[in-house]
């Protein structure tokens, strides 16, 4: 469909708006999920026991994120840190942990896995 050019037709002004709120509405909905399965998550952390079980570190891996600031070249990157254990059942659960708790682990440590939910608490390794 054309219009003709007298009509008063313009891209900005008459379908950026529109656009514009589409945009701003998913980012918005997008935003709000991702807070709510957080508070989710937490809050399913909070009412699981606190469980400590005997356990192998089966493997360990990093996730490093590179954020872009604009056209200046300039950013920085993040590192997530992950370990997956093993339990006696052969069940296995993978665990986010801290740079400092990633770094005291190896694989095949056995030890004593602490964890509530999915929330790492503490692993402390059997030395012999």
């Amino acid at each position: 469909m054309s219009y003709p050019m007298d009509a008063g037709f313009s891209f900005f002004d008459d379908l950026f708006p529109i656009l514009f709120g589409l945009i701003f509405i998913i980012i918005l909905v997008i935003f709000i999920t991702g807070a709510v399965r957080g508070m989710s998550e937490w809050k399913k952390n909070e009412q699981s026991p606190q469980l400590s079980v005997p356990a192998t570190v089966k493997s360990k891996r990093t996730n490093v994120s590179h954020h872009h600031h604009g056209d200046d070249h300039h950013g920085h990157t993040s590192t997530t840190y992950y370990a997956t254990f093993e339990f006696q059942s052969s069940d296995r659960q993978e665990f986010r942990l801290s740079a400092k708790e990633y770094g005291l682990l190896a694989e095949n440590d056995f030890g004593t896995l602490t964890f509530q939910g999915s929330r790492f608490l503490d692993f402390d390794r059997n030395i012999e």
